[in-house]
C-alpha cells in the first residue's frame, strides 16, 4: 500500500501473533479480509477511503488473518469464523479502540457477523460485503468459482472475483502461501452458520452485494437483509464478488454509510 501505515502486533487469545496496520484519523474502521487473503487485498479500497479530501474521516485498521502474511499460524482448532471474531477483538484491544465501524468482505463478512453478535458493544456501524449467513442457506457457488477458490491460483480466482480487467486486479489477491492454512480457512468459511443468531445484531447494518456474484449468489444478501433488523441492502448491477476490493461505486456507498448516510 502506498499510504503511510503504522505496523503493530496484537496477541490472540491463544497467544498467536496477529499483524495489523493503521492509517488515517477519525472514527476507527476495521476492515476484515476474506478467506486466506492478506491485508494487501484492501489496497485500492483503503486508498479511496483515505483519499486526500477524506483523510480526516476514517482511522483504518487492516490486518492479516492467522495463517496469512505476517501473522502466526496458530492451532488448527482456532480456524473458525466465530473464533476469528475474537482475533478482531484482540486487535481492537491492542490498538486501544473501544468501538469501531466494521467492514467485512466475503469470509470477513462472516467473521463480522459473529463480532456484531458476540461483542455488540465493540461495533459501531456494520458493513457486510459479498457474504452469507451460511452456505446451506442460499444458492451454491458456481462449479467454476468453487474450483478456482480451491486451486489457490490467483489468476483463476481473479476471473471470478473482479468485474473488469481481472488480470490487473489479481494483485489484490495476496493469498497466504501455507496450503494447510488455506485449507483451514476454506473449511472455516464453509462451516459458517450464523442464521439463527442474526436477530441479535443491533448495529446499523449495510449489506452490499454484486448482482453477478458467482461465489456468493445474491440471494444470500437478501436473506441477510431479511434476518437483520433494519438492515439496508444495496445490490450493484453487473458487479462480481470483489465489488469492494476493486473500488468504484461500492467504496463510495460504504464510505457514505460509514459517515452516517442511509440508502
Amino acid at each position: 500500500m502506498s499510504l503511510r501505515w503504522a505496523r503493530a502486533d496484537a496477541t490472540a487469545p491463544d497467544g498467536t501473533t496477529l499483524a495489523y496496520w493503521t492509517a488515517g484519523h477519525g472514527d476507527p474502521v476495521i476492515l476484515i479480509a476474506g478467506q486466506a487473503v492478506e491485508h494487501a487485498s484492501w489496497r485500492i479500497a483503503a486508498e479511496l477511503l483515505l483519499s486526500p479530501t477524506e483523510s480526516a474521516a476514517h482511522r483504518l485498521v487492516v490486518f492479516d488473518h492467522r495463517g496469512t502474511g505476517s501473522s502466526g499460524l496458530g492451532a488448527a482448532e482456532r480456524y473458525d469464523t466465530r473464533l476469528f471474531a475474537q482475533d478482531v477483538v484482540a486487535i481492537l484491544d491492542a490498538e486501544g479502540i473501544a468501538r469501531a465501524h466494521v467492514v467485512g468482505h466475503s469470509m470477513g463478512g462472516r467473521v463480522a457477523q459473529w463480532l456484531a453478535i458476540d461483542a455488540p458493544e465493540r461495533v459501531g456501524r456494520l458493513v457486510l460485503v459479498s457474504t452469507s449467513a451460511g452456505e446451506a442457506h442460499g444458492s451454491p457457488r458456481s462449479p467454476v468459482s468453487d474450483a478456482a477458490l480451491r486451486s489457490g491460483d490467483r489468476a483463476r480466482i481473479a476471473e471470478v472475483f473482479f468485474t473488469e480487467h481481472p488480470a490487473w486486479f489479481s494483485h489484490l489477491l495476496a493469498i497466504g502461501g501455507d496450503p494447510n492454512a488455506r485449507g483451514r480457512h476454506f473449511r472455516a468459511s464453509r462451516r459458517h452458520d450464523a442464521l439463527d443468531e442474526l436477530h441479535a445484531i443491533v448495529a446499523s447494518t449495510l449489506i452490499v452485494h454484486g448482482a453477478a456474484d458467482e461465489i456468493v449468489p445474491v440471494d444470500h444478501a437478501r436473506l441477510l437483509h431479511d434476518r437483520i433488523a433494519d438492515a439496508e441492502l444495496v445490490v450493484v448491477p453487473d458487479a462480481r464478488h470483489g465489488i469492494l476490493l476493486e473500488g468504484g461505486p461500492a467504496v463510495r456507498i460504504v464510505d457514505r454509510f460509514l459517515r452516517g448516510a442511509s440508502f
